[in-house]
């Protein structure tokens, strides 16, 4: 329906509301129902704890869903999932088509394990095949949990709003110290170029430290970027071997 057919009512001092709209701030909902969300977000959490507990440390790749096979950025986040399955770490990313696929790619091609954080929504989102392990999230805020939570390193490739909540996002964590200060990579410097200058405005601003520009590294290079991670990983890899628990169903 184009904008102009659609009749609206219009009161002095109250806004233009057209009919039909769902009316969001309307309180609290039926304890049931609130008590039923709440279990949902529960299960959605531990389904991804009971599958990803056994993947190994990983490294994210974060990035657009509509980079084609064709273009550039999609040869460069291929690029990185094979070089993350060199480390030996596995390439964890939203699970979607474009930038998410082509790091799945990668890492899939070259024996490296691919897993995939996958969001349910009406458009662009369907996992893609290259993925060891799969996990559909209904909610965007436990689908970031999971995406930090397992990993060591976070590679932000061009992208849009989700991209960029996604590294603000990581990026809080690591400036409040909330997670340990993982290596964070920005990747793209012309297309990131003018998101850097604000950054930089927001230094003389005074509203982040001049240090905290330090915790990213805005790079165009893949050598670069999987040098700083490295250099990170030999000085502060350490993880604690899991017993899987047959009580818990947990199979090899």
């Amino acid at each position: 329906m184009e904008a102009s057919s659609v009749k609206t009512t219009t009161k002095p001092g109250k806004p233009i509301i057209p009919p039909k709209e769902h009316v969001y701030l309307d309180g609290p909902k039926p304890r049931t129902y609130e008590l039923f969300f709440a279990w949902k977000v529960f299960t959605q959490f531990i389904k991804a704890f009971r599958t990803l507990h056994f993947v190994g440390p990983c490294i994210t790749v974060f990035g657009s869903a509509r980079f084609k096979e064709d273009h550039p950025y999609y040869h460069k986040a291929r690029e990185f999932g094979a070089r993350i399955a060199q480390t030996g770490f596995t390439t964890m990313t939203g699970g979607g088509p474009g930038i998410m696929e082509a790091a799945n790619r990668g890492a899939f091609e070259h024996d490296g394990n691919s897993v995939g954080c996958n969001i349910r929504l009406p458009f662009e989102q369907k996992a893609n095949p290259y993925l060891h392990k799969s996990l559909t999230f209904e909610h965007f805020f436990v689908r970031k949990v999971v995406l930090v939570k397992y990993s060591y390193a976070f590679i932000i490739m061009p992208g849009g709003f989700g991209t960029l909540d996604e590294f603000f996002e990581t990026l809080t964590l690591v400036q409040t110290r909330t997670i340990t200060q993982f290596p964070i990579v920005l990747y793209g410097k012309e297309y990131h170029q003018d998101l850097w200058d604000y950054l930089e405005y927001m230094v003389l601003q005074g509203t982040i430290a001049r240090e905290d520009l330090s915790l990213v590294l805005l790079t165009d290079s893949v050598d670069e970027a999987m040098h700083h991670i490295h250099t990170y990983i030999q000085k502060n890899y350490k993880i604690k071997p899991r017993s899987r628990w047959w009580w818990l169903f947990e199979k090899k």
